[in-house]
């Protein structure tokens, strides 16, 4: 699935989801008590941004506290791995991104089981990522970054959130893609990333929208391209890395909440409704928007699609490219 295919669904999808599932949920006890989120990403992450969002207008629809604690490390696993073996009754969630899908993809010997352990409930978002650089950088385009780790191989330095994690991948696509070389530093979160490309510590990085954006908006950061198949709405003057000469490169960053297996479909029906009936607000399409994310509404058995799909494409992605997650 192309996943800006997906505002093409949403509307009639979500209005039709939230008719109909939450209108069945809505006599059932659930919840009658607080509701913890995880999320496997430090705080100021992309993933964080996002999941606070959703849980505090989710809360206020629920009529229950939603706790979000952040569970960091390990590209996310250690977060779903706890979701995966807590009581599945709706009142530990998970708000995930397709750092998961990459890690069922590439480790075989998780705690839990990716395919069965997760349940997927509702999409919220699918976001480019935006390729940035620290703006007394020489590198203007993505054909001088090109160039320039071609002449310095294994000199640069690029990095993530977290070996793993979507950026690390979309970093990894790159130099795949592009026969080069660069160091990957990982950090435990988006933001402390960024804020070395910002200090000129680290040379590239290709950033989560909720942390690149508005670095790239307030003039503190060089944007050199995003990495979906097309122009982004929210910088519609960035080339794609795709239209920038980088064959075959497609790149985002989908979000959504996922339960244990085994938690009752009713429960599940009422995450689901919930959710897509917060993003179908104009408070947070606003809020989407000034963050520079893409809301991206799916149920549950499209947003099961989606991860499904995901996780056979970045098992293809990585056998194809070699890529070897260290």
């Amino acid at each position: 699935m192309n996943l800006f295919t997906i505002k093409a669904i949403g509307r009639r999808v979500a209005a039709a989801a939230v008719i109909s599932l939450f209108a069945g949920s809505a006599c059932a006890a659930y919840p009658d008590k607080p509701i913890k989120m995880l999320i496997g990403y430090a705080p100021g992450s992309s993933t964080d941004i996002v999941g606070r969002m959703v849980a505090q207008d989710l809360s206020l629809l629920l009529k229950q506290p939603i706790i979000v604690e952040n569970r960091g490390g390990a590209a996310g696993s250690i977060a779903a791995d706890a979701v995966a073996k807590a009581a599945p009754d709706g009142y530990t969630i998970l708000f995930a991104q397709n750092g998961l899908a990459i890690t069922v993809a590439s480790n075989p010997k998780l705690p839990f089981n990716g395919m069965k352990d997760l349940i997927p409930v509702a999409g919220v978002s699918a976001t480019p990522h935006i390729l940035i650089v620290n703006n007394n950088s020489p590198i203007k385009s993505v054909a001088e970054l090109i160039a320039d780790l071609k002449a310095n191989p294994g000199k640069r330095s690029f990095a993530s959130s977290g070996i793993g994690n979507s950026d690390h991948m979309a970093g990894e696509l790159f130099l795949s893609l592009t026969n080069t070389h660069a160091i990957h530093v990982p950090y435990k979160g988006g933001a402390p990333a960024a804020t070395d490309v910002l200090g000129g510590q680290i040379d590239f990085y290709f950033a989560g929208m909720p942390v690149g954006y508005p670095l790239y908006k307030a003039d503190k950061v060089r944007a050199l391209a995003v990495t979906s198949k097309q122009r982004f709405s929210g910088t519609p003057e960035l080339p794609t890395v795709l239209e920038s000469g980088v064959t075959e490169y497609d790149m985002a960053l989908w979000q959504g909440v996922f339960v244990p297996a085994g938690t009752p479909k009713e429960v599940m029906n009422t995450l689901t409704a919930g959710v897509l009936k917060v993003l179908d607000t104009p408070e947070m399409k606003d809020r989407f928007v000034k963050a520079g994310v893409q809301i991206a509404p799916l149920n549950q058995a499209r947003f099961s699609d989606l991860y499904f799909s995901d996780i056979t494409r970045w098992k293809r992605v990585m056998e194809k490219s070699n890529i070897k997650l260290d």
